[in-house]
């Protein structure tokens, strides 16, 4: 008999996708658009994001110049920018939007590399309740009788293999997260 560890590979692919993007939003010394991915514009009505009602790109390293597609939407975007709180200054200017991004402190690294942290543990623990859903069924099918006693712990094994190397390229990401952050 074969165990299927395809939902194990999607659920463990599905929580590196999450830290990968909650790393991504957590702030460095570089200007980053997907920073204002959560920021949500008033516009026409409806809340949408700025990538909806505007183009973005990088001036310099700690600058981002938004280009709204209608001119009318500036003061709703940089309203929005201001409310999210994210710790950089905005300014508004004939072509649309600049936010900048301050010089962080060596505390503010910090603080930044210890929430970053704490993403990742947050990931973890997902991943070992997909590992114990997966080993809670392989228990389940050894009782109805589906499989031996040692294909059990075969299957076990080869589930936490998968589980340990999915921690290895979360734990990767945070080093590489880390280094950007600190550097």
């Amino acid at each position: 008999m074969q165990y299927n560890f395809t939902k194990l590979k999607t659920d463990l692919s599905a929580t590196e996708s999450w830290l990968q993007k909650e790393l991504g939003a957590i702030r460095t010394n570089r200007a980053n658009p997907s920073i204002l991915d959560s920021v949500r514009v008033e516009a026409y009505g409806s809340d949408m994001p700025i990538s909806g009602v505007a183009s973005m790109t990088n001036e310099d390293p700690r600058t981002i110049r938004i280009t709204p597609w209608d001119q009318a939407l500036v003061k709703s975007i940089e309203k929005s920018i201001t409310v999210a709180n994210l710790g950089v200054s905005v300014a508004v200017d004939d072509k649309g939007v600049r936010v900048s991004f301050p010089e962080l402190t060596s505390e503010r690294r910090k603080e930044i590399v210890k929430m970053a942290k704490e993403k990742l543990e947050q990931a973890k623990i997902q991943v070992r309740k997909h590992r114990d859903a997966v080993n809670s069924d392989i228990d389940a099918k050894e009782k109805e009788g589906g499989m031996g006693e040692d294909e059990k712990f075969r299957f076990k094994a080869d589930a936490q293999k998968l589980v340990d190397d999915c921690v290895k390229r979360l734990s990767d990401a945070m080093d590489k997260k880390e280094k950007e952050i600190l550097s």
